[in-house]
């Protein structure tokens, strides 16, 4: 049987860790949390299990993740966020496939947790993350804040598990404003840093696709209120994100 490395990256994230950490114990075979020099009581609670704590200053979403990849003892390891935990059905899924492991990585879908609400619909479930994977044959890519596994091979065999990631992500709106508004700060300069434009069209196209999308071929509108206003969200940070980055193009000049 394969051995496996839990991997957290966190930063205040006391409100959800313990439900993270509590989902790995008996899954995996040693658990590793890179945080970033929280101030709330993050550090207590992972020191309360059996957890490998290293404290890093944040590097930036993907680069983070690439280094707590390094500091796992092994190859195959499942990765999390501070705010998210295997439900019990994916605990399993993922104990079955130590013992016969056989793809290169493995997706699940991600259940997230909206005010209170677990949503159904919008772009919002099923949402596919490969998470279980041989760290040799991978590592985190992406644009910040929006960073995904890529597997070295082109033509890499993936498989997907059973049960859900499941996801706590705001618990009021007053939140999700705030996060909005620093995520898409750091989408725009991503954005700026790579050279990607942002004429005037994609103001008012990208973000009203991004709704229509979400909340009607998506069926967002099937989640009640809260549906509504994630796929609004979702409007609303696409136009933040271009925004800013012909901002950050009128102050270069």
């Amino acid at each position: 049987m394969l051995k496996l490395s839990g991997v957290i990256i966190t930063f205040n994230e006391e409100r959800n860790i313990k439900k993270c950490l509590q989902s790995l114990v008996n899954v995996v075979d040693e658990i590793v949390v890179v945080d970033s020099f929280s101030t709330d009581q993050t550090k207590a609670i992972c020191l309360e299990y059996d957890v490998k704590f290293i404290e890093q200053q944040f590097l930036g979403y993907i680069e983070q993740k690439n280094f707590a990849l390094d500091q796992a003892t092994y190859d195959h390891v499942v990765s999390l966020d501070g705010d998210e935990a295997l439900s019990e059905r994916l605990q399993q899924s993922i104990i079955d496939v130590k013992t016969h492991w056989q793809y290169d990585g493995y997706y699940a879908n991600r259940f997230n947790n909206f005010c209170g609400q677990w949503i159904k619909y919008s772009d919002w479930y099923p949402n596919k993350k490969l998470r279980v994977f041989d760290k040799t044959k991978a590592e985190w890519k992406g644009i910040n804040p929006h960073d995904r596994v890529q597997l070295h091979r082109p033509k890499a065999k993936i498989g997907h598990l059973k049960g859900d990631i499941l996801h706590w992500t705001y618990q009021t709106y007053a939140e999700m404003d705030k996060k909005t508004e620093y995520f898409s700060t750091i989408a725009a300069k991503a954005y700026f840093d790579k050279g990607k434009t942002a004429p005037f069209w994609k103001l008012f196209w990208n973000p009203f696709w991004a709704f229509f999308k979400a909340y009607i071929l998506r069926l967002g509108f099937l989640d009640g209120k809260n549906g509504y206003r994630i796929c609004y969200q979702t409007g609303k940070i696409t136009f933040l994100k271009y925004d800013k980055l012909r901002k950050l193009y009128i102050e270069k000049a």
